[in-house]
């Protein structure tokens, strides 16, 4: 319990770090109501698909979802293009929103339960998988919409979620916000979570006690193809159109922040606290990024090291580190002694 005590104490620290240097660097004006409000906005589309990453993760195999924006931006067009063709958004705003809200986070799941049933009934690897369904996905996303835009405009409902405020709080927040806790209480509270982090620490032992393996692998990548289906409803409530190659760098920041929150490649262990920290961590970084003129590629730069850095010094423990009283656990454990030798 240390140890995952330390993960959460030390995002919370990286955290604070970050807001306190921004707000030095910018003579407070990162710390303004706007940038916040601004940088909240822009965290749940990113956040919604790290929780789905972290979820595959933790069904351990080396599971993985690389499919998850390519899923995004397909359930924006494809449920774009459908509704668009019985509904106007300018006549009928209401009815269209739904329409699409439904039609979206519909496609979201189905792609997801595409990959839990490739990935459990035909044992396919999981990151060989989902990186095949997100070269069908975009492929499929580019067939529907022509490899052009598909215009979305800013029917009411779709609008508000985008870009009004409850409380001075983005409504998207609030969405994710709210949907992470939905998901943390299924993983403490639910079968499921006990199911799909025991299958992740030990397949094996799993699989002898009789816990529903493929169940819980279609499970899991149907609810991270939702929140693929969630966030690309957010993606077009944010903007008047949607686009088959939108978040291009996406899928490298949502592993960064999955593994930035502690969550093993091995599986058996993640804490949607710490996915939502560490989102909101590396959307401080970036803003901070911004403040300083980089570029892009300077940016997209920088999470690579900084994934690589993590997946360095993960090996070594990085909470065990910063928090020697981990360590002092490992050293209490008793040792084999060693063979006496004769003189």
């Amino acid at each position: 319990m240390q140890k995952t005590g330390g993960q959460l104490v030390m995002l919370v620290a990286i955290n604070c770090l970050l807001l306190v240097v921004g707000a030095v660097i910018s003579d407070g004006s990162f710390l303004s109501l706007f940038n916040l409000q601004s940088m909240a906005s822009q965290l749940p589309e990113i956040g919604l698909l790290a929780i789905g990453v972290m979820l595959a993760m933790c069904s351990g195999n080396g599971g993985i979802d690389l499919s998850g924006i390519a899923l995004a931006n397909l359930s924006g067009v494809l449920s774009a293009v459908i509704v668009s063709s019985f509904l106007s958004s300018a006549e009928s705003e209401l009815a269209f929103s739904q329409a699409f809200i439904c039609g979206a986070v519909a496609i979201g799941l189905s792609g997801g339960v595409i990959n839990g049933l490739l990935i459990s009934n035909l044992n396919i690897t999981p990151i060989l998988c989902t990186l095949g369904t997100q070269m069908a996905f975009m492929g499929l996303a580019v067939v529907v919409s022509g490899g052009k835009a598909v215009m979305v405009g800013s029917p009411a409902l779709l609008s508000s979620i985008g870009n009004d405020m409850f409380l001075e709080v983005p409504i998207s927040f609030l969405i994710f916000v709210l949907v992470a806790g939905l998901i943390a209480a299924a993983l403490k509270f639910t079968p499921y979570g006990l199911w799909l982090m025991l299958m992740g620490t030990n397949p094996k032992a799993a699989l002898y006690a009789g816990f529903p393996k493929n169940s819980v692998l279609i499970a899991t990548y149907a609810i991270s193809g939702t929140l693929s289906g969630l966030a690309g409803v957010i993606i077009a409530a944010r903007n008047v159109n949607v686009k088959f190659d939108y978040g291009s760098s996406y899928l490298l920041i949502t592993i960064l922040i999955a593994v930035m929150a502690g969550v093993k490649p091995e599986g058996g262990y993640g804490r949607v606290i710490c996915v939502v920290l560490s989102a909101v961590a590396l959307q401080l970084m970036s803003s901070l990024l911004n403040f300083g003129g980089l570029s892009n590629f300077v940016r997209d730069f920088a999470w690579g090291l900084l994934l690589l850095t993590f997946l360095a010094v993960g090996r070594y423990d990085l909470t065990g580190l910063l928090f020697p009283g981990n360590r002092q656990l490992v050293s209490l454990a008793p040792r084999p002694h060693a063979p006496k030798q004769d003189n």
